[in-house]
């Protein structure tokens, strides 16, 4: 596949001799994701363009590139953000609007990946993991989840309102379809936090996504919410993890460019890589989130398909992070909840 992805890039670029020498910087999240963009972007664009790429790791902090932009000294070209600064940032006028024409046709990709300012990357999920080695005939549900006489033991659960609320809800019977019309409500939310009371003695919280397979593996919890790629990578690693993808809650992470970026044509040529299916089919192989550009999947093979969160059987009883809601409300539930955990 890399050799394709190659090829594709070499097309892509092959009106380029001008920018043989340049230099790009590229920042992202590192770890394993970093580690499968090297593999899948990064390497077949230093190969199609003779640029140098400089990946530069950083933990999402937007004031990095709000104080670069408005000091007028931009440094970073292409950044990796999370779907809640893409907006932001775009309002405020942090990034530039991206060229669609360039990166492709929008019919092509999930209607989520297609903003103002930023190309969705991929799409990750928290869902449900277990160990299938101590679980032969695993949780199904939410409302399984719930269930310590059929499960006994602890939960991991991050220390949050985000993501419990909703699955609380489904716990309860709520269609994932709507959660947020019912989250809305007052009568939504006391319902939300009073199904949660019931689990409270048997919740063992995480706050960094490293932790629920580490707690699975130790055998500190029964099951845990999780990041589906960090359960991934204990797979990799041979930890027999186990995910019930009913009622994940899935997000985007997304490609912009500062707002007066050094490189921006050469930008917009890594992102058209970094969005093409060929690229995007690579990238999966190397680590379980899903394209944004649903070509991709044809390219994949069912194993591969089987793990990500895009995938049609993994997908149609998801729900998407509603960011507008939690824009509105987070504040409250936030406080709410901080209040509702210490006692």
């Amino acid at each position: 596949m890399m050799k394709t992805t190659v090829a594709l890039a070499a097309a892509l670029f092959a009106a380029l001799p001008a920018l043989a020498q340049s230099q790009l910087t590229v920042v992202n999240f590192g770890g394993a994701n970093g580690a499968a963009q090297k593999k899948a972007y990064v390497e077949p664009f230093e190969k199609a363009t003779g640029t140098k790429v400089v990946t530069v790791e950083y933990n999402g902090e937007q004031a990095k590139i709000k104080a670069m932009v408005e000091a007028g000294k931009v440094t970073w070209d292409v950044v990796e953000v999370e779907s809640p600064d893409v907006q932001r940032g775009c309002d405020e006028g942090l990034f530039e609007k991206m060229d669609w024409a360039k990166v492709g046709n929008k019919a092509d990709f999930q209607p989520a990946a297609v903003t103002e300012c930023g190309v969705g990357a991929f799409v990750w999920s928290t869902v449900l993991a277990y160990d299938g080695t101590k679980l032969k005939d695993g949780p199904k549900s939410w409302a399984d989840f719930w269930d310590t006489k059929k499960y006994p033991g602890k939960r991991g659960m991050r220390k949050g309102a985000r993501y419990n609320l909703e699955f609380a809800l489904m716990a309860d019977g709520v269609k994932s379809a709507d959660v947020y019309k019912v989250l809305a409500t007052k009568e939504g939310a006391d319902r939300a936090f009073k199904k949660l009371s019931e689990l409270k003695p048997f919740i063992q919280w995480w706050e960094a996504g490293a932790q629920p397979p580490q707690f699975l593996v130790a055998g500190d919890v029964v099951m845990s919410t999780a990041y589906n790629g960090r359960i991934d990578a204990a797979q990799r690693e041979g930890k027999k993890l186990a995910i019930t993808w009913a009622g994940g809650i899935y997000d985007l992470d997304y490609w912009v460019i500062p707002k007066g970026a050094p490189n921006k044509e050469l930008s917009m040529k890594f992102i058209t890589l970094a969005a093409s299916a060929a690229a995007q089919a690579d990238y999966a192989q190397n680590i379980s989130y899903g394209p944004t550009n649903n070509k991709a999947l044809a390219k994949l093979k069912p194993e591969v398909l089987a793990l990500l969160p895009t995938s049609p059987a993994n997908s149609k009883d998801s729900l998407r992070f509603n960011i507008g809601f939690w824009a509105d409300q987070g504040e409250a539930l936030e406080k709410r909840f901080a209040s509702w955990a210490a006692q």
